[in-house]
This record gives structure tokens, sequence and C-alpha cells, in this order.
């Protein structure tokens, strides 16, 4: 009978085993059985692994594993965690390979959280829309949403699910779209801080009797620097006071011109109250996301984005997902920011429960072992494992992304920005009153040139709170007070985010920050500065290969640290570093005029007598 490798006492390779249980004589004794010799190929082991998984992997015995950690001097049970060094020299010992472990966390949706990186034409379909509604607190956003989906959700008493799911499908002449219910555009720049991009066009809710306010404002940076569509729902058009040419005004003044004046963005007048021009702001969402082509493939596993989350005392873990491409089912083992599970139930946004979600559906997912995040990756993984091995990953990132955003000096946002290859530097701006905002703002554009852009993505007045910490840090900005105040919390999150937060009490000194900044997003001078030159005397051979030019500096100096041209016959012939550089046995940093040595230039081997050698550095300089 065919020994299992590494159980009892066979578990060296081609062991045999001439006498069996049934004594001399028996059967077993004229049976040779020789174990089988075949190299295992390589196994992939994850960054930590449990010791009863890893026996798995290595196809070993849980008894066997523990035995080769304790030889090792690793001391564990069957459900505690090793690491992968722990875990390759527990292969080793059995003669089985390893491959190192491999970043899964980013999936198959690897930039941006819910982003179907493996679109193509052939396998993708037209998916719905989903939209954000924006606005001042007073404007109408709740009342607007109430008149949608109690014109156009087929069953309206399921409706009031959609509450706690926070995102709710509706349906105009046959075309689905996705609403997504947010409590403001806090939460809006929170999903999209943590690279969510959940949202296709942006609804901006304007009362027509008010106008723009301060939290309207904010809404507008913030669709602003999502970078998506925005339409303009200009509610409350039977209130009296309503005058639409001034809302329209001033909007302009805020750089959104509608058509009516002649720009490209769509303004709808609409009375969300009584339901008036419903079906023209639905119909004007449709159009703009036919221009926008949105595509997903539902035939993939299900990639998604967590809207909200909360814990419900007799369901557990909850969780509001929006599907941005694949499909989810009942069953599918799922991972959800650092959590994972397996779904057991779903339920759409009519509060029905469904048995599975295509691409822009909302749906709430019950069978999560915890509660993730706003904005967190959604995903749907082969299995169990999988999952433990993607959370893993996860957290190791997240700690490294901890660690590495700890900074919150200018010099690390500078950093930041400089790796991302912008040539825009962005600000957040507060002032302590109302008046200075103009001033301060025209002042920083002002900074700008044909290398460098400088945009004010917000600029209002007050002391600086969380919601600019949450703008920054979805947009890799900076925020700039002036003579104004910075709140506990915003300090707070700034300290977790690495945002970094200056104040100011002169205009000037904030301005040549700006400057200061903007320069060090410009691409370095770099000058070339001949030191010296030197002519080929005599070669000298050393070793099989190499070369050895013996030279005369005839102006000039030659550095060490500089590099080396080769000139045959007034042409360059080679560019390259010096890896030697001595004067008669001693080895030295530089030659002077009139001074002879030995130089070698790496990968260089072919000199020959009356060679230049042309010695330079290149200096880099701040521009």
């Amino acid at each position: 009978m065919a020994q299992r490798r590494g159980q009892g006492n066979f578990r060296g390779r081609g062991r045999k085993r001439g006498r069996g249980s049934d004594g001399p004589g028996g059967p077993a004794a004229a049976r040779v059985v020789v174990e089988d010799t075949t190299p295992r190929s390589p196994v992939e082991l994850p960054s930590q692994t449990t010791v009863g998984e890893l026996a798995e992997i290595l196809e070993m015995t849980n008894v066997d594993t523990i035995k080769a950690l304790m030889r090792l001097g690793v001391m564990a049970t069957v459900n505690e965690t090793v690491e992968f060094d722990v875990a390759a020299k527990v292969a080793a010992s059995f003669e089985i390979g390893v491959l190192k472990p491999k970043d899964h966390e980013e999936s198959s949706a690897a930039v941006k959280v819910g982003v179907d990186e493996n679109l193509t034409d052939e396998n993708s379909v037209t998916r719905p829309p989903v939209i954000t509604v924006l606005g001042h607190v007073d404007h109408g956003k709740t009342t607007l949403l109430d008149s949608i989906r109690g014109e156009k959700v087929v069953d309206t008493e399921a409706g009031g699910i959609t509450q706690s799911i926070g995102a709710y499908q509706v349906v105009k002449d046959d075309q689905s779209l996705t609403f997504i219910d947010t409590p403001g555009h806090a939460a809006f720049t929170q999903m999209r801080a943590s690279g969510a991009q959940a949202t296709d066009i942006a609804v901006l809710v304007v009362a027509a009797d008010d106008g723009i306010m301060p939290q309207t404002l904010e809404a507008i940076d913030h669709a602003k620097a999502a970078d998506v569509p925005m339409i303009i729902a200009i509610n409350k058009m039977d209130a009296p006071g309503a005058d639409l040419d001034r809302v329209n005004a001033q909007l302009a003044e805020h750089e959104i011109i509608v058509e009516s004046y002649g720009g490209d963005t769509v303004a709808v007048p609409v009375s969300a109250l009584k339901g008036d021009g419903i079906d023209d702001l639905l119909e004007s969402l449709l159009l703009v996301a036919e221009i926008q082509e949105l595509k997903a493939n539902p035939d993939r596993p299900g990639i998604g984005v967590v809207i909200e989350s909360h814990m419900d005392r007799s369901r557990g873990a909850v969780a509001s997902v929006l599907v941005r491409s694949g499909t989810v089912k009942t069953g599918d083992n799922v991972v959800a920011g650092m959590f994972r599970g397996r779904v057991k139930s779903m339920v759409d946004g009519f509060g029905e429960i469904v048995t599975e979600a295509g691409p822009s559906t909302p749906i709430e997912v019950l069978g999560l072992n915890g509660i993730p995040a706003s904005g967190d990756q959604f995903d749907v993984v082969k299995n169990d494992r999988a999952g433990r091995d993607l959370v893993t990953t996860r957290e190791r990132l997240a700690a490294k992304r901890k660690d590495t955003r700890a900074a919150t000096t200018m010099a690390e946002v500078m950093r930041r920005v400089q790796q991302s290859g912008a040539k825009e530097l962005l600000i957040v701006i507060k002032t302590g009153s109302h008046g200075s905002i103009d001033a301060v703002q025209r002042a920083v554009e002002q900074i700008s040139n044909d290398e460098v852009q400088v945009r004010v993505l917000s600029a209002a007045s007050g002391a600086i709170n969380e919601s600019d910490i949450l703008l920054a840090s979805a947009s890799d900005a900076m925020v700039m007070g002036f003579e104004t105040t910075v709140e506990p919390g915003a300090r707070k999150q700034a300290d977790a985010e690495g945002i970094a937060i200056r104040t100011y009490d002169i205009i000037y000194n904030l301005i040549d920050e700006v400057e200061d900044a903007a320069r060090g997003l410009l691409e370095p001078e770099r000058k070339v500065i001949v030191t010296g030159h030197a002519n080929i005397l005599e070669v000298f051979t050393h070793g099989k290969r190499e070369q050895i030019a013996g030279i005369r500096v005839t102006d000039g100096m030659l550095k060490r640290s500089g590099r080396m041209r080769v000139i045959r016959r007034g042409e360059e012939i080679f560019d390259g570093a010096i890896t030697s550089m001595r004067h008669l046995k001693e080895s030295v940093r530089e030659l002077a005029n009139n001074f002879e040595g030995g130089v070698k230039i790496d990968g260089f081997h072919e000199y020959e007598e009356g060679d230049t050698l042309e010695g330079y550095e290149i200096q880099v300089t701040r521009r």
C-alpha cells in the first residue's frame, strides 16, 4: 500500500519495505512498495497562514507540520498563524519549493475601487448610471428623491427599505437609473477618498428662492474635484420669490454656465413637492448617461463599493453595496474591505429578497464577519481561503500605507504630488472672513504658469473643518487657512490622513509658500558641466577582458564622481560612469591638470592611444 509522503516513519525518499503486516512469509513479504519520488512542483504560500492550512497546502499531516515547526524552534498549534518566512522553511524541510506571496489586494479592480480593469467590447453591456444628489440642507434633496421614488418605484410600500440600503433604482422609458441616497457631500467625498468610483453623475439641487448657499458651494467643489458630469436641479420653482435667472447668474459666478446662458451644463427647473419637471430631470440624466457610454461585464465575479454598513441586533453585520461590474449571487464568498464572509441573503432597493444582483444594482448584503467602511472595495472571491488571503494582504498594505502617511509636513505633501506625476497644485482655502475669499483665491491662482497650474478646489470662510480635510485627502491637496482657526476634529483627522494644514496671518507668507510649492513641481534644470580633458597615452590589459587607460590630464580636472566621454577622431563613441581612478598605485577622487594616472570606464574595453577623454558632471538645480 502506497505510503503518503511525510506519514509515519517512511518520510524519506525511496525507502523500501520488505515485510508486510502479515508477518514473515505472508502475502506482504512478496510485495515491495517504493514511495513516489517525483519532484513536487513549487507551491504558493500566502504572507500569513495557519498551521492547519499550511499542512493542507503542503499535503502533509498536521502532526508532521507541527513537528517540522518544533525542529525550527517554533511552538504553534493547528489554529495558530505563522509568517511566510517560517512556512517557507517548513516547506524546505519537506523538499518542497515555494513561490513568494502575491499581493491580491488590488484584485481585478486594480487601481480604483469598483473599476473593472478587464472590460472589453466583447464582454461588456450597457449598465444603468449611478447618480448622487448633492446640495444645501434645506433645498429639497430628500423631497426630490422621495418624488422620484414615489413616481417611478413599482412597489411604493417596499420603498421604505431604501432608507436603510441608502440606494435604489428607478425606471424611466424602460431604462434603469440608480440613485445613491447619501447623507450629503461629506459621505460622497469619504467614498472618493477611499478611491471609490461610486458616482457617474452628480445632481446639484439649488433652491430657486434661496439661491447659492455655503453648503451649495461645498457641494460644487466636491463634485468638481470628483470630475463627474453635473446636472443642476433648480428646485422650489413653485415657491414665492423663486428667481431662475438669479440662480443661473450665481452659478455662472462659480464657473458653472448653464445651457440657457450658452454653457454646457444642463439645468432643469423642478418642483419636488408637486412633481413638476421630474420627467425632464430623468430624461436629462439618461441623455448624459448615454453620452458617457457606461459599460460593465455581468458575467465576471462581482466587484463593487460599500455605500454604508451597520450592525443589526437580529441580523448581524449588514452592508449596503453598489455592484459596479459582474454579478453577486447568494452563497458567494465575498470580501468587503477588511472583512469577509458568505452571502446569506440579499435585499434590493425595492425591499425584495433577490438571489443575484448585476451591474449598478444596489443591494443589502448579510453574512460578513464585520462592518466595512464607506467606500471600501467589495469583491466576490473563489473560496474562503482566497478571502482570508485577501483580507490578510489588505491589512498588511493598510498598515504600510498608514506608516507612509504618518508625516504631515509640506515636504511630504509635495513628495506625494510629485510621485503622482501631476503638474497641478491643488489647494483648499479657508479664510476668517467672507470678504477675504476672493482676494486670497485670486492671489493664489495668479501663481499658475504654462507648466504648473495652481487650482483652488474650495474657498470658503470659517474654521478649517473635517469636510475640508476629506476633500484634501481625496484629491492630494494642501489645506491653507488665512486668519482662521482649525477645529480639533479636523486637526485629529488631518494627522490620521497625513494632510498638511498651514495657517497664515500675512497673505504674502501664504503666497510665498504656494509659489515655493509650485516651483517644487517643476522639472529641475539639468546642466552638463565639462570639468576637464585627458589624452590616452597607453592602454593596459587587466584580466581577460578589461582595459585600463593610461592618461595625462590636459586641462581642468577629472573627478571620480563624474562621468566620461570617449572621443575618437572628433566623434563621441562612448559615454559612461568612472569605475576606477588611480594616480601611481593610489586610488584617488580626482586628477588635476598635467597629472598622469589610470582610468577605467564602466562597460568600455576598446581604448586606443590618442583617444581623448572628456570628464563632465550633471548639475541639477531647482527652478
